[in-house]
């Protein structure tokens, strides 16, 4: 059986594209090039179902499910955010064997899951 590599893209619609790349760039350090291209770091990648009445992504009228991004260190990450004002929620989470969890919101209302893995 053929099987897929890994995440080839994450497409989003955005009011504003140039700003919302931007504050990706400026505030979660996502250093896509003038084509999108992002060489991430190799690491885990997590692909599970929900339940279609969760509102664990946020908003249902969000554009996408939620996107999850694996960070080094959450705490610095978080702080980081907070100095850029960005809309992070106050709640995290652990999970024994997993890692550490934590949600910001995009200026477009998109909620974001910050991974720190165990």
């Amino acid at each position: 059986m053929e099987r897929v590599l890994g995440i080839g893209g994450y497409f989003m619609r955005a009011a504003d594209p140039a700003a919302l790349g931007a504050w990706y760039r400026d505030c979660l350090g996502l250093d896509a090039d003038e084509n999108g291209l992002w060489r991430q770091e190799a690491g885990p990648t997590v692909f599970a179902t929900f339940e279609s009445g969760t509102d664990y992504f946020g908003p249902r009228a969000q554009q996408s499910s939620m996107l999850n991004f694996r960070v080094r260190d959450l705490d610095a990450m978080l702080a980081q955010l907070r100095a850029a004002g960005a809309d992070v929620d106050e709640a995290t989470q652990d999970m024994e064997g997993v890692g550490r969890f934590a949600w910001v919101t995009d200026p477009e209302g998109n909620r974001i899951e910050l991974w720190q893995p165990a």
